[in-house]
């Protein structure tokens, strides 16, 4: 299944849902970062829920997600835009614990620590919001950072399969929102709903799409108004990396000359390697 989201206005408007399959970019990620199983899960839930909070957004503008809940993975950071396009860090991705044969992301995580969400909106100053963690089962804590941080009364519902060779086998998740004029009814008719769904990495595994998903949660009481691809995409250039040299100031990169070391950036994101030689140094040195 190709990785997308879609979006749909719920129960004559008052709810506007999201929901995504991320399995092939999750495992791009893990293949990436190197992750072990329960920091896949957690590096996925994050990757799969910035993208859902990123397609909230429009044009130009960004969002970047931080979470250091204490735990052994340590803090995982993800930055998207509005078109689907993710990347993302993970700070230990040697991390595995199971729990009754299921990944303990919560333990993985920890809870000690916050969730940052810090959006820059093309217009003036970029802003930041948190909340502190509740479980570190990254569902749970993107559902309560928006009811205090958004005053957004929502359901996150997010999941990542790993099979037996360590491979991503199912991701996904969904989003849902109350608008205004939502009534309690309709409240009790989503809670009854979401309770009775299998869990999201089930759903996806069994080739669910996001529209099934999105149709067990209304139970067929909605619209859909879009579409969108999703993927890993890092836009780390080799100009970008100079830029970065060119900040370090003529005297220290004389230095990294005169002891004739060159330098070897590698991309935090996407692992791609940059090599700057003595002479490009000298060259960049010079227009300095």
């Amino acid at each position: 299944m190709k990785d997308y989201l879609v979006k749909a206005y719920a129960f004559n408007g008052t709810v506007r849902v999201y929901a995504a399959s991320t399995t092939n970019l999750v495992e791009e990620a893990r293949l990436l970062h190197g992750t072990w199983p329960a920091a896949s899960a957690a590096f996925g839930r994050v990757l799969t829920a910035s993208l859902i909070m990123g397609a909230m957004y429009k044009e130009d503008q960004t969002l970047t997600v931080r979470i250091d809940g204490g735990g052994p993975v340590g803090e995982i950071a993800t930055s998207v835009n509005a078109h689907g396009q993710v990347k993302g860090t993970i700070e230990n991705p040697e991390v595995h614990f199971s729990k009754k044969d299921k990944l303990a992301v919560g333990i993985a995580v920890g809870n000690n620590g916050f969730l940052h969400v810090t959006k820059d909106l093309k217009i003036r100053d970029v802003f930041t919001s948190s909340a502190k963690l509740q479980t570190g089962e990254i569902g749970d804590d993107f559902t309560y950072y928006f009811a205090v941080s958004e005053q957004i009364p929502s359901s996150v519902g997010l999941g990542v399969l790993v099979n037996e060779n360590n491979e991503v086998f199912a991701s996904g998740g969904f989003i849902l929102q109350l608008m205004p004029g939502a009534s309690d009814e309709t409240i009790n008719q989503i809670e009854k709903n979401i309770k009775e769904m299998p869990p999201i990495s089930e759903l996806i595994k069994k080739n669910n799409k996001p529209e099934d998903i999105i149709g067990l949660i209304t139970k067929g009481n909605h619209s859909f108004i879009d579409e969108m691809p999703l993927m890993y995409h890092c836009d780390c250039s080799r100009e970008r990396f100079k830029n970065a040299i060119v900040s370090l100031g003529k005297k220290e990169i004389e230095n990294f000359v005169e002891e004739q070391q060159p330098i070897e950036i590698t991309c935090q994101f996407c692992k791609k390697q940059y090599k700057f030689s003595n002479d490009e140094l000298k060259e960049i040195s010079k227009k300095l």
